[in-house]
């Protein structure tokens, strides 16, 4: 194989590990990140690498050159891209189409070494060849198997099938790939001599390896766990032979450098995690708990054994394949070495913590080290072909590197270790302090008195629906591990957080996301913790037997709140005698008049957006708006008119729209969507009065206390005009803590911080409403709620006409004209108008007439000149 840097052949390795630090951090946004980043890592960073350096390998021990195949590396990249996109969308037709060109491309490379083989004279190290070929036969079989995962396969089947996949792709393609490698690698990273018997261990493991991995994939694929157990304790036995010779080549000159830090350490964790998983597979039961148990295992042996092995081969492969010379060679070496020692113990240590019982956020920021100190090898590998190549552009020079030089490096290796482990300290400090609680949760229930480990795992799984968990009780035997399984089937979203700080994240329809506590010693009480759900009856207990009591004499369970982000916080207060800043301006209440004449068809797009903003003077709260505004915008027209309004949901839960101006079955126009869905809502205006809209997904009050409503008004034929129109909507606050949400428990006890006109309370009171006197004012009421009505009064005035739910009460002053009202009374979600003429210049206030209401915001004044 040809040196120097080629794109096609050197390039799309990059490329997938580029992808994997960018696909980790935008995690949440992608459908199956977890497997995504298994797959960028294995059938994409690691089977180009394979390809390309086993080919590069064969050529070597064989000396019989093959000539390149740029369409064997474009066919693999593409079909591993295509599986990829098949796997994230569960098309199983573009995944087959994706696995068809990643096998085809395999079973060519295959080809292409047996010809090798055959053409070249009998050399010692032959057999690793085998092992590449051995090796790319297996990995078809494995692709046939992930096809089948994309076509929903019902358990126990799926769970088998993915357990004989990955036994497949990751012992065979892969494990047996750096199995072969290694044996010649690592006495030539070590800079040592191969051990004697090193070829013939090679062959002894060859078939014991190959063995191993079949029946492996046998027993999980049919479900008979002994059988997968023996198989791979027979794959660990294989690699205990080749252990011999790499262990002598260690103990005559021990590593002193990252690729084989790294290499070893990768083997290591390899053996490491056959141990947990011949121990998960032992273990029986179900194949769905055999499955959940070998998903732990699944992040360590991708990241400790597969990343760390190909960044180590990487960092001294590619310096070689390079060349140059030996100066050029020595400047690459010196890039990729850079805090070598700080990376692997960074690397290692972090995975020994999260491997841990640890507090969630400790295994996040050790996860977010180890992911760093692995990315670390993409920039490196970068800045290495640009030494390289301006090494062999500089001649003479003294010599970069010199033994004379190797106690320092050695005392600077030291160094770099300890700040390795300092790093991940740090981040387990930093843990703990940013949530303390955490860690005292995880040791009370790590160490319960009298409540030891059991080794076993209960998984249950739970159906979050309908504001309820089904089942809503989980019985958890004392000491045993629990996963939650949270399936959402509902049409909203939602989660699960249990009292020990342990939380599912937000769950889309249809999702699923796991809790799990890592040792159960007491009762737990779990809730969803979107608002208001919690208050709905959405809760989940966790019942120990053999266990203590809930509180184990601590206190009660916790509950601080209705919404884990803002618990522990106090609840915002209003002052009724505070004052908003200088150059406060209330909300336009004015209605526009409508123009032209007849029926026409009105447009709109209502978009859903979280705004934090000022509700009273010194009172923010974040508000789930419309267009962001709380009241949402006004909509105007006449009977007769077509509304078409494009809901979009912009938020972070599910959101929908009721209209009551419109009749209409409530199916499809009024469900709940997601965060980036949207839809179109059509209704036609029949009847007059002014109309509530609002959000209708559950729990309502909630949503609706928070924003999400608005006035429809749809003037009653004949309507005559007047000098002024405005529109009034009352809703209520209940505040949670400043810059948070609506507080759900307040909410139902029904117990309002403040009741308001147009969202601000007391707005018109700092900011008058400006009328004129003797001008014929309409004045729109709406009682929002989503609890309280009002009995809107002006002070000083009298209603000549007042209109309620589409009907007048009282018009013109009645037959005679003589008669007038006092107050308009509407209930929740009720609406209408009064009209009046103030007959004198003066303060006029207007109020809603139930004065608790009104002392709490519900009131205004008319600014009459």
């Amino acid at each position: 194989m040809r040196r120097g840097f080629s794109p096609l052949r050197d390039l799309p390795a990059l490329v997938w590990l580029t992808a994997i630090p960018v696909v980790a951090f935008a995690h949440p946004w992608i459908p199956e990140p977890r497997w995504l980043l298994v797959h960028l890592l294995l059938l994409g960073a690691a089977t180009h690498s394979i390809v390309v350096w086993s080919q590069h390998f064969a050529d070597a021990l064989l000396r019989v050159p093959s000539v390149p195949r740029p369409a064997l590396l474009g066919l693999l990249n593409l079909g591993a891209l295509t599986v990829m996109v098949g796997t994230q969308t569960v098309s199983w037709q573009v995944t087959s189409v994706g696995a068809s060109a990643v096998a085809g491309a395999a079973l060519w490379h295959a080809a292409r070494l047996a010809g090798q083989l055959r053409r070249a004279l009998p050399v010692r190290f032959a057999v690793v060849v085998r092992y590449y070929v051995a090796a790319a036969l297996l990995l078809p079989v494995g692709a046939a198997l992930g096809v089948l995962l994309v076509t929903a396969l019902p358990d126990p089947w799926h769970g088998q099938v993915l357990l004989a996949h990955v036994a497949l792709n990751l012992l065979g393609w892969v494990g047996m790939t750096v199995a072969g490698t290694v044996m010649t690698l690592w006495p030539t990273i070590l800079r040592t001599r191969l051990g004697a018997g090193s070829d013939a261990a090679l062959r002894r493991a060859l078939p014991l390896l190959l063995a191993a991995v079949l029946v492996t994939a046998v027993g999980c694929l049919v479900g008979l766990w002994p059988l997968a157990a023996a198989g791979l304790t027979a794959y660990g036995l294989g690699w205990l032979v080749l252990g011999v010779p790499l262990a002598e080549a260690a103990r005559r000159k021990p590593p002193t450098e990252h690729p084989a830090w790294s290499m070893g350490a990768g083997v290591v964790w390899l053996i490491g995690c056959l141990v947990a998983w011949a121990y998960a597979v032992t273990r029986g039961g179900e194949a769905p708990a055999v499955l959940e148990r070998f998903e732990a295992i699944v992040p360590f042996l991708a990241t400790g054994f597969v990343a760390q092995v190909l960044v180590g081969a990487l960092g001294y492969l590619v310096p070689s394949a390079l060349g140059g010379g030996g100066r050029a060679v020595r400047a690459a070496n010196e890039v990729l070495n850079r805090a070598g020692a700080f990376r692997v113990t960074a690397v290692n240590l972090g995975l020994l913590v999260c491997a841990l019982p640890a507090p969630s956020l400790v295994r996040v920021l050790c996860s977010l080290l180890v992911l760093l100190a692995l990315a670390a090898q993409i920039p490196l590998l970068v800045l290495a072909i640009r030494a390289s190549r301006r090494a062999r552009r500089t001649a003479g020079g003294p010599p970069l590197s010199d033994a004379a030089q190797e106690p320092v490096r050695r005392r600077r290796a030291v160094g770099s270790a300890v700040a390795g482990a300092a790093a991940v300290m740090l981040a387990v400090a930093s843990a703990v302090a940013l949530d303390p609680t955490s860690v005292g949760t995880v040791l009370a229930s790590a160490e319960t008195p009298g409540v030891p480990a059991t080794g076993e795992t209960t998984t249950v799984r739970v159906e979050a629906g309908d504001m309820r968990f089904t089942p809503s009780r989980i019985e958890v035997p004392a000491g045993d591990r629990l996963v939650i399984e949270v399936v959402n089937t509902d049409t909203d979203v939602h989660d699960l957080v249990l009292e020990n700080g342990e939380r599912s994240g937000r769950i889309s329809p249809g999702e699923t996301a796991r809790v799990v506590v890592d040792l159960v010693g007491r009762d737990l009480e779990g809730w969803c913790s979107l608002v208001g759900h919690r208050q709905m009856g959405m809760t989940l207990d966790v019942v120990v037997t053999g266990g203590l009591a809930a509180d184990d004499g601590t206190g009660e369970h916790a509950h601080h709140g209705t919404d884990a982000d803002d618990r522990a916080e106090p609840a915002a207060a209003y002052d009724p005698a505070a004052r908003p800043d200088p150059g406060f301006r209330a909300s336009d209440p004015t209605l526009a008049p409508l123009r032209g004449d007849g029926p026409r068809t009105r447009r709109l797009t209502l978009t859903v957006s979280e705004v934090e903003r000022e509700v009273a003077p010194g009172v923010t709260q974040r508000l789930w708006t419309y267009n962001g505004g709380a009241p949402g915008p006004t909509l105007h027209g006449r009977v007769g008119d077509e509304f078409v309004i494009t809901l979009v949901n912009d938020g972070t839960i599910g959101h929908s729209i009721d209209f009551h101006a419109g009749a209409l079955a409530p199916d499809r126009p009024m469900r709940t969507i997601g965060p980036g869905e949207s839809l179109t809502y059509r209704f036609t205006a029949e009847r007059a009065g002014i109309w509530m809209y609002h959000c209708s997904t559950m729990p309502m009050s909630a949503h609706i206390a928070n924003g999400m409503f608005g006035a429809v008004v749809i003037e009653p034929p004949g309507l005559p005009p007047v000098d002024r129109s405005l529109v009034l909507v009352q809703g209520e606050h209940y505040y949670g803590p400043q810059g948070g949400v609506v507080d759900a428990d307040e909410l139902a006890a029904e117990r309002p911080d403040a009741v308001v006109f147009n969202g601000y309370a007391d707005q018109y009171f700092h900011d008058p409403v400006q009328v004129r006197v003797g001008e014929r004012i309409r004045i729109w009421v709406l009682a929002a709620g989503p609890n309280r009505g009002t009995s809107f009064h002006v002070v000083g005035g009298q209603f000549a006409t007042t209109y309620a739910e589409g009907a007048y009460l009282l018009r013109d002053g009645g037959p005679d004209g003589t008669g007038g009202a006092q107050a308009l009374a509407l209930a929740p979600a009720q609406g209408g108008f009064v009209e009046l003429t103030l007959p004198e210049a003066g303060n006029y206030p207007f109020v809603s007439h139930a004065m608790v209401d009104a002392e709490r915001g519900a009131r205004g004044v008319l600014e009459a000149r």
